[in-house]
């Protein structure tokens, strides 16, 4: 038998080799390691739960002197000028897509149709996500998906986001008339 002998220059060669292949992969470890830590420290902190909207009425005239009289409270926007984006923080694949189809026949526009940006995992039905200058088109979108938790979040336009959860089926039917509140 012929045994072949390596010189120590090419195990030399060889482990620095292997050296160089090993520091590469801890490195790359490490920066995906500080990646996730600076999105996860980074990630928004302003989204908390919209507060409930309330309407009032005006007092009639007969009320005591005195009395402030409260305004009515605006109205709302009409579908056509409410911008929804649709996403899906399912598993089940083109939740999205055909709830976006959906949306846009009762007469929404619909921005962007993705899965959740946030990778979020929503248990529930589903979140309607809004900014300051969008809780009013947020409640018009709340009525095709009634069960949903509103969250405000920083933005500052006016879009919606609607995001299918879990336990998401379909979009409430929509009602024929709307009924304003009793005074």
């Amino acid at each position: 038998m012929s045994y072949v002998v390596e010189s120590a220059s090419s195990r030399r060669a060889r482990r620095r080799r292997r050296t160089a292949i090993t520091l590469l992969v801890v490195v790359a470890m490490l920066a995906g390691a500080f990646y996730v830590a600076s999105s996860y420290i980074n990630r928004k902190e302003g989204a908390v739960a919209a507060p409930t909207p309330t309407t009032s009425c005006t007092t009639s005239g007969t009320a005591k002197a005195g009395a402030k009289a409260t305004a009515q409270p605006a109205a709302a926007p009409k579908p056509s000028q409410v911008t929804v984006n649709v996403y899906n923080a399912t598993s089940k694949t083109g939740l999205a897509g055909t709830t976006a189809k959906e949306v846009r026949t009762r007469g929404f526009v619909v921005g962007t149709v993705a899965n959740d940006p946030l990778s979020k995992s929503v248990t529930g039905t589903g979140e309607i996500r809004f900014g300051k200058n969008g809780s009013a088109a947020a409640t018009v979108v709340k009525a095709m998906l009634p069960t949903a938790a509103m969250v405000q979040d920083a933005r500052a336009d006016a879009s919606v986001d609607l995001v299918l959860g879990d336990r998401y089926d379909a979009l409430a039917t929509p009602s024929t008339a709307t009924t304003a509140p009793p005074c």
